[in-house]
């Protein structure tokens, strides 16, 4: 009998078989890993050792901190305007290249760190910082 069924194949498959799919998809991935960590490693360096001794040496930098209740501080000692400008230009003739921030509080008056910031400008000091509090988003 010809054109039964029977003659030709006996199963009919109405599913895909992916298994050879998902094989080349995980074969390519193994490729894009292994290319992204060989060029991520970059050029092989011998790096210097350093010592795990503390440095002695001080930070430069002067910290002026002016507190809510409009007491100003040069790094953690308590000051006055005309002792901070003597104090300022002392570090200034040691060093001239001195980085200074100024820390205020949200409260205070405007014009005690306008003050600061007026002495700071007739020394000439130009490496100078405003902190300011970091937003968060």
């Amino acid at each position: 009998m010809s054109g039964s069924i029977d003659d030709g194949e006996k199963d009919v498959y109405d599913d895909i078989n992916i298994t050879p799919m998902l094989d080349l998809a995980y074969v390519l991935m193994v490729i894009f890993i292994i290319m992204t960590t060989a060029s991520v490693q970059g050029i092989k360096v011998n790096l210097p050792k350093a010592s795990n001794t503390p440095s002695l040496a001080k930070p430069q930098t002067k910290a002026i901190t002016i507190t809510a209740d409009g007491t100003m501080y040069l790094d953690t000692y308590p000051v006055s305007l005309p002792e901070l400008e003597n104090l300022l230009r002392q570090y200034k003739a040691a060093n001239p290249n001195l980085p200074v921030v100024v820390k205020a509080d949200s409260t205070i008056a405007y014009q005690r760190v306008v003050d600061v910031l007026d002495v700071i400008g007739r020394l000439e000091i130009t490496q100078l910082g405003l902190v300011t509090q970091r937003i968060v988003k």
